[in-house]
């Protein structure tokens, strides 16, 4: 019998998801801003999206109804029209990650966002296994 225990407690090891990540704090990803007259350019945003990853349409989507600025992606960067402040950028940034990034259980990046059905969404954890539901947006 310990030998049929120690099986089944080996197979459930190898099913439990591969830990990811150096164990390392996160840091998040600096955001270059420019202006030109009423435009706000964030130059690294592609940049940003990657090191994030995810979608750069998720993240200017949410950057464009959090800040109630139509925006676009022009090659690598973002561009908005409005004057939109860099301590907003930032903050916005910040929320972005806390709630659609970061793992609700163990807190770290490694996530994906998983789409149950046309307006369910999920965030599933790859270091943890965890698994929260997200708003669309």
């Amino acid at each position: 019998m310990d030998n049929e225990y120690l099986e089944l407690l080996e197979r459930l090891y190898q099913k439990l998801p591969k830990k990811s990540g150096t164990g390392e704090r996160f840091e998040p990803p600096k955001v270059e801003i420019s202006y030109i007259g009423n435009q706000t350019i964030i130059k690294n945003f592609i940049f940003i999206a990657d090191s994030l990853r995810r979608e750069p349409q998720h993240l200017l989507k949410f950057f464009t109804k959090e800040t109630a600025a139509p925006g676009n992606i022009s090659g690598k960067q973002a561009i908005f029209q409005s004057k939109i402040p860099a301590h907003i950028v930032n903050s916005k940034l910040e929320a972005y990650i806390k709630e659609f990034v970061l793992c609700k259980e163990c807190k770290r990046p490694d996530t994906k966002i998983i789409k149950k059905d046309k307006k369910l969404f999920s965030l599933k954890c790859e270091a943890c296994g965890a698994e929260t539901s997200i708003r669309s947006i």
